[in-house]
C-alpha cells in the first residue's frame, strides 16, 4: 500500500495481495458517519474477502471480529468514506480528452487559437469537436460567432460545447451540414442566435443544439469503451467511488452491465434514463433496476429537463433577466406536455429527477409534482430536481413539503458569481445557492458537480461548499457566506446524503459493518484543516468493494 514514499515491508507485501482478500486496514486517522449522521472516529477497518466491512474502531475490536486477516499499516493517514457525484455525466467527461479543450483559454483569440492547432494535429478527424468555452470569461458582451471559426476551419464541421453545456458554437460548414439557414425556426425551447437580417450566428441554445447534434456521428463501440476507461480513471484518481449519471441512453447501459459483469466498473454508477422516449421504453421493459452486480450499476431514475442554464440566458425566469429585459429565457415544454413525461416514468415506477435552474422552471416542476406524487402516493421514491439553482424564497419550503431531494452544484455557485448577480438582481440572487436555507428547513441535499461542466474533484466542492470561494480564494470572505455549509453538512452531502438521494444509504455513504468497503485514503485530516486548505487534498488511494481501483504513484 503505497501511502508514503518510504513504505513499511508489510505495506510493500499488501501491494501483491489478491484483488480480494480478507482484510484490516491498521493505525488509520479515520472518519465516518453513523446512520444518523454523526461524525465518528476510528482507527482500523476490517472487511471481508467480498468487500464487505466486518468492524469498525479499534485494532482490537477489528482483529476480534476478523482473526484470520492481511494488515495494512495506513501510518497514520487519513482514511474517510469514498465521496459520491450525485450528478455527472460520466461518458461525457471521458470524451473531453479526445476534444478541443476550450476551458482554459483566457480569451476569445486564445479559443479560436485552440481551435486551429487542434485542427492543424488532427487531420483525419471529421469533425471538431471541443467542450469549455464561457464568453463571460472572455468579457465579450456578446456570443461568439461562426465567422472567427470560419476563419481557421472551414473545410470541417467544428462543433464547440459551452462550459454549461447549453449551448453550442459551430463553424459555417457544421450549419450547412445541418440544414440551418435564415429560414430555419427556432425549436420549441431553444434558440437559433441571429443577426439583424435572421442570419444564423454560430451559437445554438439548449433545445436548438440539437439541430446539429443529430447530424455528428455516433461513437464506435470501441471508442465509446475508450471514453468511459478515461472517465473510470479520472473518477478514481479523485476519490469518488460512486456517481450518478444523469442521463443515458440504450448504448450507455449496455457497456455498463457488461462492465459491471466483468469487474471493469471501478467507480459505482447510478444511472437516469434520458427523457421517456425512445430509450425509455426499451430501457424500461422490466422496470427500475435498483441493483445490479453486487450493487455496481443501477438504472432506477430517469433524467428531465425543465430549462437551460443561467450563463446562455436559457434558465426559464419568472420575470425577464435583469441584464436582457427582452428575455425570460426558455421552458422546455408547456406544462402538460413536461407533466405527461413526469407521468410516464412515474406510472412505470421510476424516481424523477428534473434539472431546473431558473425559478421558473423549479415552479414548473414543483408544481408538477406536487399534482402527481398525491395521485401515486410515491413520495418513498424520493424524486429530485437537479440544480434547483435559483429558487423564489415562497418555492423553497416546497421541497421539504413535497419531500423533493435539491440535488445541488457547489462549485457552480463559486464558478457562476461572475454572472449570476447581473443574470437575476439583488432580490432574486437571495433565493440564488441557496444550500442553508434548504438545509435549515430539514432537506437532505445530495452533491455533485454537473461533470465535466465542472470539475469531478469533490474536495473542490467541499472546499466551495464550506467557503463560497472559488479556488484562487475569491471572492475574499466568501460569496454570500451566509448560504454556507458547516464542514460536516458538505462531508454529508457528498456521502450520506447522496446515497440516500440514490436509496443506497444502507450500503454505501459510511463506513459501518454490513457496508460495501468503499473508502479513501488521502494526504492531509480534512476536518482539522484550515477551509481554504479543502481543495488541494489529494487522493492517495482509492478502494471500491474491498479493492483498490487507485493508488497514487
Amino acid at each position: 500500500m503505497e501511502i508514503s514514499m518510504r513504505i513499511p515491508l508489510l505495506i510493500a507485501a499488501a501491494l501483491a495481495l489478491p484483488a480480494q482478500a480478507n482484510t484490516i486496514i491498521d493505525r488509520a486517522n479515520g472518519y465516518t458517519l453513523n446512520a444518523a449522521g454523526q461524525l465518528q472516529r476510528f482507527t482500523s477497518l476490517a472487511f471481508d474477502d467480498l468487500g464487505r466491512i466486518v468492524a469498525v474502531g479499534s485494532e482490537a475490536q477489528t482483529a476480534a471480529a476478523l482473526p484470520k486477516a492481511e494488515h495494512i499499516d495506513a501510518q497514520g493517514k487519513t482514511l474517510l468514506p469514498g465521496l459520491i457525484d450525485a450528478h455527472g455525466h460520466v461518458f461525457e467527461l471521458g470524451e473531453i480528452a479526445s476534444g478541443v479543450e476550450l476551458y482554459s483559454p483566457a480569451s476569445l483569440n486564445a479559443a479560436v487559437k485552440a481551435v486551429a492547432d487542434f485542427a492543424r494535429s488532427h487531420p483525419k478527424k471529421a469533425w471538431i469537436i471541443g467542450f469549455g468555452w464561457n464568453q463571460e470569461i472572455w468579457k465579450l458582451g456578446r456570443f461568439p460567432t461562426a465567422a472567427e471559426l470560419d476563419a481557421v476551419v472551414s473545410d470541417r464541421p467544428v462543433l464547440l460545447h459551452r462550459v454549461d453545456g447549453h449551448a453550442i458554437w459551430v463553424n459555417t460548414k457544421a450549419l450547412e451540414m445541418a440544414g440551418i439557414d435564415k429560414s430555419t425556426a427556432d425549436p420549441s425551447g431553444g434558440k437559433i442566435e441571429r443577426d439583424a437580417s435572421g442570419k444564423p450566428t454560430g451559437v445554438l441554445v439548449d433545445a436548438a443544439m440539437e439541430l446539429v447534434n443529430r447530424v455528428v456521428p455516433l461513437p464506435t463501440p470501441v471508442e465509446a469503451r475508450a471514453t468511459l476507461d478515461v472517465a473510470l480513471t479520472t473518477l478514481s484518481k479523485v476519490g469518488l467511488t460512486s456517481v450518478h449519471d444523469a442521463g443515458i441512453k440504450v448504448a450507455q447501459d449496455d457497456i455498463y452491465r457488461d462492465y459491471a459483469d466483468h469487474g471493469k466498473l471501478t467507480t459505482r454508477v447510478y444511472a437516469m434514463i434520458g427523457d421517456t422516449a425512445g430509450d425509455f421504453d426499451e430501457l424500461s421493459k422490466d422496470g427500475p433496476l435498483p441493483s445490479y452486480a453486487n450493487d455496481v450499476y443501477a438504472l432506477a431514475a430517469v433524467k428531465l429537463y425543465s430549462d437551460g442554464a443561467l450563463g446562455s440566458r436559457g434558465a426559464a425566469l419568472l420575470a425577464p433577466y435583469s441584464d436582457m429585459p427582452s428575455t425570460k429565457g426558455l421552458l422546455f415544454y408547456p406544462d402538460a406536455e413536461m407533466r405527461a413525461k413526469m407521468n410516464k416514468a412515474m406510472k412505470a415506477g421510476y424516481q424523477v429527477n428534473i434539472h431546473a435552474i431558473g425559478d421558473a422552471g423549479n415552479h414548473q416542476i414543483l408544481d408538477a409534482y406536487a399534482a402527481l406524487i398525491p395521485q401515486y402516493n410515491n413520495v418513498a421514491l424520493r424524486h429530485r430536481i437537479e440544480h434547483a439553482q435559483v429558487v423564489t424564497l415562497d418555492d423553497i419550503p416546497r421541497f421539504k413539503q413535497l419531500g423533493i431531494i435539491p440535488s445541488m452544484q457547489p462549485t457552480h455557485a463559486t464558478s457562476d458569481q461572475n454572472m449570476a448577480e447581473q443574470r437575476v438582481g439583488h432580490e432574486r440572487i437571495k433565493g440564488a445557492y441557496a444550500w442553508r436555507s434548504f438545509l435549515d428547513q430539514g432537506s437532505q441535499i445530495a452533491c455533485g458537480s454537473d461533470f465535466p461542466i465542472e470539475s469531478p474533484n469533490p474536495f473542490e466542492g467541499l472546499h466551495a461548499a464550506v467557503t463560497r470561494q472559488n479556488n484562487a480564494g475569491v471572492p475574499l470572505g466568501g460569496w454570500y457566506k451566509n448560504q454556507s455549509m458547516t464542514m460536516l453538512e458538505a462531508f454529508r452531502c457528498f456521502t450520506l446524503d447522496a446515497a440516500y438521494a440514490a436509496h443506497q444509504e444502507k450500503v454505501i455513504g459510511s463506513l459501518e459493518p454490513g457496508k460495501w468497503a468503499d473508502f479513501i485514503v488521502v494526504d492531509r485530516d480534512i476536518f482539522k484543516i484550515a477551509p481554504e486548505q479543502l481543495g488541494k487534498t489529494t487522493v492517495l488511494q482509492t478502494w471500491m468493494g474491498g479493492r483498490r481501483v487507485y493508488n497514487r504513484k
